[in-house]
């Protein structure tokens, strides 16, 4: 390869990139309900923006941005306001791209190469909308070119405990290539993992087409054999030929070819599988907000503003009474109104919702139009982790006074009356 060094730096410092953010559709977030009924599971708001928002603003970062694709299998009109308004705040095109059914992470490129590559780039950065971390996406493509690869992946050193929950992987230490891979192995392997954040040459679609053109000759060879054997093939999305996953299907196979390598991350990493990750994700990008973008974070001092205690976000046209006390890790969303003496503690209060005085809010998020009585209560014990480990109101939910509501999912569109702990509301 000809050594960039040598090049004018007109030619070798314009290299476009294209982002790609993976979104899923509505069959893969059943285990944010009931959050998920109202609204599409990347538009769900962490610290007062859209999940898939935080990557967003991280790939805004990158010098020569041409595009930014959000490929998933929700409808259209789910994205179209907010799509809208982000182009024009973002001066950077962004697309939604529907997939007629789920293609895998790598297939869901593929089916796309045509549009991804109609601005010529050279690099491609992919990531998942469910993954919370800073995303160092400049660091790691400067060390993406370096290594000279066709793809670089970000790494996390975590606890042997948890490994296993995620792709465990073992790299060089020297030089960072990646010498083996397996998808959440039943064995420990490493106690490093696979991040969810990638950037690949556009040579990444003659791998994905290798293994698309391997499956077909799969499919034939059991059409072959039985059709019984056809039928399971087609009917596993790992055998269809069309559905191509990044991890198993691209990672492992190429793995300790000189072809991957790793980039670590040493800051904070999370995935968004369920509410209760969600509430711990906003409270890292309320963090995260100090560093980055402070003029979000409210201030108060109880006089003519609430007492602010910690990160907190407050949307602009929510109302909240001075004497309200707020923090640490605390968001509000548009609209909602916060009585006197009210006390919130780690929530995520969503739109149009009416705390009314002295209710407290503790490791709760609140859904929309939802509204808690005088002296009520709604907490749940911060076990993020845990299936009741926070509490949980869906939309429209009325807790009336003196109600308490611990470590609770609440379906929308019911009214408590009488105090509840550990329950699943239907």
């Amino acid at each position: 390869m000809e050594n960039t060094k040598d090049m004018p730096e007109a030619i070798s410092s314009h290299k476009k990139t294209v982002a790609v953010i993976m979104m899923g559709g509505p069959t893969k977030g059943t285990r944010f309900r009931p959050l998920s009924f109202n609204l599409a599971k990347p538009l769900f708001p962490l610290a007062g923006q859209p999940m898939v928002h935080h990557p967003i603003l991280a790939c805004k970062k990158i010098p020569d941005l041409a595009q930014v694709y959000l490929i998933g299998f929700y409808e259209e009109k789910d994205f179209s306001l907010y799509i809208s308004a982000l182009s024009n705040e973002l001066k950077v095109p962004v697309r939604y791209l529907r997939e007629d059914k789920p293609h895998g992470s790598a297939g869901g490129l593929y089916n796309f190469q045509d549009l991804l590559m109609e601005d010529d780039p050279t690099d491609i950065i992919v990531l998942n909308c469910d993954v919370c971390c800073s995303f160092p996406l400049t660091d790691m493509l400067a060390a993406h070119r370096k290594h000279e690869g066709i793809g670089t992946l970000l790494v996390k050193k975590v606890s042997k405990e948890i490994a296993s929950e995620f792709g465990e992987l073992v790299a060089d230490p020297k030089t960072g290539e990646l010498l083996h891979y397996a998808e959440k192995p039943e064995t420990f392997v490493s106690d490093f993992i696979n991040c969810g954040v990638y950037i690949f040459t556009p040579e990444i679609f003659t791998a994905i087409k290798a293994v698309t053109y391997t499956k077909h000759e799969t499919s034939s060879l059991r059409r072959m054999s039985s059709f019984e054997a056809l039928h399971t093939a087609t009917n596993s999305r790992a055998m269809q030929a069309d559905f191509v996953r990044l991890d198993q299907d691209i990672l492992t196979p190429l793995a300790g070819k000189k072809k991957l390598y790793t980039f670590e991350t040493n800051d904070f990493w999370e995935q968004i599988k369920t509410p209760g990750m969600s509430l711990r994700c906003s409270s890292l990008y309320l963090a995260q907000y100090r560093l980055t973008m402070p003029e979000l974070l409210a201030t108060g001092d109880g006089k003519r503003s609430p007492t602010i205690i910690g990160d907190v976000f407050i949307h602009r046209s929510a109302k909240v009474h001075p004497t309200a006390k707020l923090g640490p890790n605390v968001s509000i969303s548009a609209n909602a109104r916060i009585g006197p003496g009210a006390r919130l503690i780690g929530c995520i209060i969503l739109d149009d919702v009416e705390i009314k005085e002295n209710a407290v809010v503790m490791h709760s998020i609140v859904g929309w139009k939802s509204s808690l009585g005088r002296w009520a209560r709604v907490q749940g014990g911060g076990d993020y982790n845990a299936k009741l480990g926070i509490t949980i109101l869906g939309e429209d939910v009325a807790v009336e006074d003196e109600v308490v509501v611990v470590n609770c999912i609440v379906l929308p569109h019911k009214t408590l009356n009488i105090s509840v702990q550990d329950e699943i509301i239907l």
